[in-house]
């Protein structure tokens, strides 16, 4: 878990389930980051679609965990002003 001293990348959403928008650069720069690694990924489809298909699972995944983990109170559904 992240300490509450802590700077939050995402903001939760307020329905739904994941995190919504980005409220640090850093979290920007990882959105960035991901769609530069995915674009270069592009590279990859000709020579080996199941390399390609690999390497975007991975790079999704590897987002995900970073988001989840610098998401203000996790991923989690969330049903509006209830929470």
């Amino acid at each position: 878990m992240i300490p509450d001293d802590e700077e939050y990348w995402f903001e939760p959403k307020r329905y739904g389930y994941g995190g919504g928008m980005p409220v640090a650069w850093q979290g920007w720069a990882l959105i960035g980051a991901y769609t530069v690694a995915l674009l270069l990924a592009t590279l990859l489809i000709f020579q080996s679609l199941i390399g390609y298909l690999l390497l975007v699972a991975a790079l999704t995944f590897a987002m995900l965990v970073a988001a989840a983990r610098k998401t203000r109170g996790g991923f989690r559904w969330r049903w509006g002003s209830r929470d």
